[in-house]
């Protein structure tokens, strides 16, 4: 070791045992730092060494950074927060560098002045405005004007069972007509080997995390608390979310993501999501300070959102994802779109429970809304499995089971789903069982795009080979709609679908389908038809 390297290392606090201020770290903890800093050697520095005071009241931002930069001048190494609160502007992350923040721990956005922070004070400013800007939303295009944000790194981690609280970020679209104004918790874009562990998020801004061209992605054991998106993992690869919980009302909770944000068509592939829990049932802070506390009655949360999305932005497309193990609770449901041209293939979905779901619970959409540079073609929507899914109490006018629909050229294709029990709160009537909903082919992708359902479980529309097996649809009041609604179908079968006894309303209608097949299931005789123009079973 250099006499430079023994003499920062005394002045800092740390050494190559791990310790910082007297305090040493746990094993795991320890572990953790030695894997993402490259050797049992890094140092372990306390922002505390670097002046900042954790009083709540001082901006601590200089001190972090410069405890960052010191960590990075020898080859990487451990920022740690003891217990207290860090109000701060813009933390800048380097490579080789590990953020650890202590139970007690607190780093809070700071609030920015009225009117905006003049001469460069406040959070940095935004990135300068490119080409491609129009292609998705302003928070996609600029990662600068965050309480947390890394570019080009690798090897960097936010570790820790302390908190970030968003407090003074903006919520807003709209950041940059504020002066140093910031609206996201963590922003990293072109990084890879990325940790992101046990740490809480409070009222996270527009995004509580936003990962672009992240490859190599760790997300385990978050609690997220906000009134926006919890994550978007936008143009990622091999990433890992786990044992996360998102309580995000007004937007989504976890949200795959393809834009063309990089400047480039880049896919989200090889993802894995499992053993979470999303929700937007509780107001913001109410899942972390454990009072669960529901919406008051008169309170405007229409639709409360909180769920797992891929999409809507759609340039580059989803590959290779798996979503398993997962709790939906008070939420809108699962969805999977690609209107920009996207290839969203080869996607898995089970092993899933959801309760209130504020729209239909399962929604698959190929449109070509084509927000993009010209000249792209519609995007795919292919090879999905969904299994093993229990639904309870959603909302029936719009499909008590899902919305499954394409274009009328370029149809969805391969989908299977089994093993399903989908019970809603049913009152569909004759006049909703009578429409035929626009293709609305350009329009943003969202469930309420199609307006009232005319199926009281699955609307099925523009789709080429698609199987179910093992359904049940359910529902708490009669309903006067088809269970099944298909148009456009090129290869259904059906085998051993539940319906309730007794029901007087047709299992399927069927208008230009191909190749259909249904056996094996309750209120319907075993049909085989090669086509059919317009029928009711």
């Amino acid at each position: 070791m250099s006499l430079f390297r023994r003499e920062f290392l005394k002045m800092a606090g740390g050494g190559a045992a791990g310790t910082a201020a007297g305090v040493i770290l746990t094993p795991g903890a320890v572990a953790q730092v030695a894997a993402v800093a490259g050797g049992g050697t890094s140092p372990v520095l306390d922002v505390a060494r670097f002046g900042a005071k954790g009083d709540g009241t001082t901006i601590d931002s200089p001190a972090i950074n410069r405890a960052i930069e010191a960590a990075s001048a020898v080859g990487g190494g451990t920022v740690r927060f003891a217990p207290g609160t860090y109000a701060s502007y813009s933390i800048r992350l380097k490579s080789n560098v590990a953020l650890y923040l202590d139970q007690g721990a607190t780093i809070v956005a700071a609030d920015t002045p009225e009117g905006g922070a003049p001469n460069g004070s406040g959070y940095d400013a935004a990135e300068p405005k490119t080409a491609w800007d129009a292609y998705q939303d302003y928070g996609h295009n600029h990662w600068h004007n965050s309480l947390i944000w890394g570019e080009g790194l690798e090897n960097i981690a936010i570790l820790g069972p302390g908190l970030i609280w968003g407090k003074g970020l903006t919520r807003s679209d709209k950041p940059s007509q504020v002066p140093g104004a910031g609206n996201k918790t963590i922003a990293l874009k072109n990084c890879h080997n990325v940790v992101l562990r046990d740490f809480s998020i409070l009222k996270g801004g527009w995004f509580g995390i936003l990962a672009t061209g992240v490859d190599n992605l760790t997300i385990d054991n978050l609690k997220i608390d906000t009134d926006r998106d919890g994550m978007d993992i936008d143009c990622c690869r091999n990433v890992r979310v786990s044992n996360c919980s998102v309580n995000s009302p007004y937007d989504d909770g976890i949200c795959p993501k393809s834009s063309f944000a990089l400047g480039y068509a880049r896919a989200t592939e090889n993802v894995t999501i499992t053993n979470c829990y999303v929700t937007g049932a509780y107001q913001v802070g109410g899942m972390l300070d454990g009072s669960w506390k529901r919406w008051p009655a008169d309170t405007r949360v229409t639709s409360p959102t909180g769920r797992i999305k891929c999409g809507t932005e759609s340039n580059g497309g989803f590959k290779n994802i798996t979503i398993s193990n997962c709790v939906f609770d008070g939420c809108r449901g699962f969805a999977l779109e690609s209107v920009d041209g996207a290839l969203l293939e080869d996607i898995t979905f089970t092993g899933i429970t959801m309760r209130d779901c504020a729209n239909t619970p399962l929604f698959l959409r190929l449109g070509r809304r084509m927000r993009g540079p010209d000249g792209v073609p519609v995007g795919t929507l292919k090879r999905i499995i969904i299994s093993n899914v229990v639904s309870y109490n959603s909302m029936s006018r719009l499909g008590g089971g899902g919305i499954i629909c394409g274009l009328a050229d370029h149809p969805i294709e391969d989908v299977k789903i089994h093993d399903l029990y989908m019970e809603h709160r049913g009152g569909g009537t004759k006049e909703m069982a009578a429409r035929v909903p626009d293709e609305q082919e350009k329009t943003y992708p969202e469930p309420t795009m199609f307006g009232d359902i005319p199926a009281s479980g699955f609307y099925v529309r523009n789709v080429k080979n698609i199987e179910f097996s093992n359904v049940e649809v359910a529902w708490s009041q009669s309903d006067a709609r088809p269970v099944f609604s298909l148009n456009n179908v090129d290869g259904a079968e059906f085998f051993r679908i539940k319906t309730p006894k007794g029901l007087d309303t047709p299992v399927f209608a069927l208008n230009k389908v191909e190749d259909f097949k249904v056996a094996g299931s309750r209120n319907v005789a075993d049909t085989q038809m090669e086509t059919v123009v317009q029928k009711n079973l």
